[in-house]
């Protein structure tokens, strides 16, 4: 060890180390309920609505049968791809929301 050098000494629970802990455990938990909370987005005035989790995993599609009925394949893509983005977007801010603070503590 070089001459003079002073080691940084530890603080035990209360140092950053173990703000750092407390950060991750919080972080694990935070992201264990953003898997079970779910949020919706419909397209189409409700002919498409999409559901996915938290931690941006579709869950379901629901399909008005009345739409099938004029059997315009392209619109009903359309409809899909714009309620999952309009879902998937929810779902990030709803991470934002939950995970935002606990990034505010960390210590650098």
């Amino acid at each position: 060890m070089a001459k003079g050098y002073n080691a940084p000494k530890s603080s035990g629970k209360g140092g950053m180390m173990g703000q750092i802990q407390r950060l991750q455990e919080q972080l694990a938990e935070a992201q264990a309920r953003l898997a079970d909370e779910v949020v919706s987005a419909t397209a189409g005035g409700g002919a498409v609505k999409i559901t996915v989790t938290g931690d941006q995993h579709c869950k379901a599609v629901e399909i008005d049968p009345d739409i099938l009925k004029d059997a315009d394949v392209e619109m009903l893509q359309d409809l899909i791809l714009t309620a999952l983005n309009s879902a998937l977007d929810k779902s990030r801010e709803m991470a934002a929301d939950r995970l935002g603070p606990l990034a505010s503590g960390l210590p650098f």
